[in-house]
């Protein structure tokens, strides 16, 4: 991995939550503070747990292209969000630049950003004017992914801020009516627990291998890809960030909220 640099970037790992989650008055605070604690980007690269494609996949650059609405059942306005954030075709090119000789890379200039990477941009960056590129997840293997985070790496020293955008739970199934102030089931707040214990630790391993290790598996994840982007984060990460700092915990919906900054 590269050596540390002053100006470094952070990478992220944020739970986003469905679009009403803008209406979650502490989650909209920790993460305008979080916003403002971090140096400011020259661009963004997102990876969403909503969007899986094999081989890897570049999404749209021109700004003109509409938001990937990809959910349903919810208020007209949350159709209406817009994020018209400037496109980023340099970091395009260059994130393909970065995958191994002779890895196919695919482009979808039809595809821009899906919730999971405007939700939390919408809080964090409200003007829509700090360029963003999002990345398709081309796989869940965990070991895979922070490969991929290892190759982006070196986009921290040029300005650009790596966000993992998932969730730390995400047991839709095995929610009892939800609602935002919800008791959080137990399989929730153990599997909150030990990952909240694996990051103090800077255990790596032990989150590579969640599956099979921590407590609440597996409803805490019924299907693992709102965990996956973690290992982006993770894999962008160098010895020096070995202990990423934890800003945002809590519980929506019964969900856990927590995130953490690789800085």
């Amino acid at each position: 991995m590269a050596n540390r640099t002053d100006d470094r970037m952070p990478a992220l790992f944020l739970s986003h939550g469905a679009p009403p989650l803008v209406d979650d008055t502490r989650w909209v605070a920790d993460l305008k503070q979080l916003a403002a604690d971090l140096p400011r980007p020259k661009q963004i690269l997102i990876v969403s747990a909503h969007w899986e494609a094999a081989p890897l996949t570049i999404g749209a650059t021109d700004p003109r292209v509409p938001l990937t609405y990809d959910f349903w059942g919810f208020p007209e306005h949350y159709y209406r969000t817009t994020y018209d954030a400037p496109g980023a075709a340099d970091l395009a090119d260059r994130i393909a630049a970065l995958m191994p000789a002779g890895e196919e890379v695919h482009r979808d200039t039809e595809r821009r950003l899906d919730h999971g990477a405007y939700v939390p941009l919408t809080v964090m960056y409200p003007d829509a004017d700090i360029p963003v590129v999002q990345v398709s997840m081309p796989t869940l293997d965990p070991q895979r992914l922070l490969s991929l985070g290892d190759r982006l790496t070196a986009l921290r020293d040029e300005g650009v801020l790596i966000i993992g955008s998932g969730f730390t739970t995400h047991g839709l199934p095995y929610l009892d009516a939800p609602s935002p102030n919800a008791v959080p089931p137990q399989w929730s707040v153990e599997f909150d627990h030990w990952s909240r214990e694996r990051f103090d630790a800077g255990d790596v391993d032990g989150l590579l291998d969640f599956a099979h290790r921590a407590p609440g598996m597996p409803y805490a994840h019924p299907r693992t890809e709102h965990f996956a982007p973690l290992f982006v984060t993770l894999g962008a990460a160098t010895a020096a960030d070995a202990v990423p700092a934890q800003p945002i915990d809590g519980f929506w919906m019964g969900l856990a909220k927590r995130s953490i900054v690789v800085s």
